[in-house]
């Protein structure tokens, strides 16, 4: 009986063996799969670099187009025109925050405006040592500062200087939301059009900022 068994128990273990390989291959093989799938590429993700007239796009990984950007963030001419609407429109701002203390009636939109005040005070003084950084005058040439996004007319700066109380926080609440949105505005553009790191993380300052601003603003209506 034990001789008649023998062959059988052979044709099972050679099967057990070829199935513990088999399991054994597969859970290698999904370790490997793993592996690769969670490994991201050495390089990082791509981007594409527009080439120049009449060249075609090319691809880079993002590291590198860091670097080359790092490397060459010179000044153009929309970082050099931010910066000098910029100052010019942050005074703007500050003028009209200097007749809050004496003319709001809300305690909030007082402590409004001394926060705006105390931010973009600064700013400019940022701004005007960056353009004397790199050889710029603060104004050009035929620059009309009132068509600048957001920017009161001096009918609105004249009715705002003559409002008292309730009718001094909303004119002051409604002209700063259309000056901080004009703000945004110009800030996102330089974003897009200007070459200067240190531009755009001031551009970044702002937007984050005065968007904040704005909604506390729309609160106080």
């Amino acid at each position: 009986m034990k001789d008649f068994d023998r062959p059988g128990r052979r044709a099972g273990a050679r099967a057990s063996l070829a199935l513990l390989s088999l399991l054994t291959l597969l859970a290698l093989t999904a370790c490997e799969s793993g592996s690769q799938a969670k490994s991201p590429p050495a390089d990082g993700p791509s981007v594409i670099v527009p080439g120049g007239p009449g060249e075609r796009n090319r691809t880079m990984s993002a590291a590198d187009a860091a670097a080359q950007r790092a490397e060459d963030d010179s000044p153009n001419s929309a970082d050099v025109s931010y910066a000098r609407m910029m100052i010019a429109h942050h005074r703007q701002a500050l003028e009209m925050t200097e007749l809050a203390p004496d003319r709001a009636e809300s305690t909030s939109v007082k402590r409004l405006a001394e926060r705006i005040a105390a931010a973009q005070g600064p700013e400019i003084a940022s701004m005007r040592g960056w353009l004397t950084t790199h050889g710029k005058a603060e104004k050009s040439a035929g620059h009309a500062h009132e068509a600048m996004p957001g920017m009161a007319t001096k009918a609105q700066l004249s009715q705002l200087r003559a409002a008292r109380g309730k009718a001094f926080d909303q004119l002051f609440l409604t002209l700063m939301i259309t000056h901080h949105e004009g703000a945004i505005t110009m800030a996102t553009d330089v974003k897009a059009q200007g070459n200067n790191l240190l531009v755009e993380e001031m551009a970044d300052d702002v937007v984050a900022q005065q968007t904040t601003e704005i909604t506390r603003m729309r609160t106080l209506l």
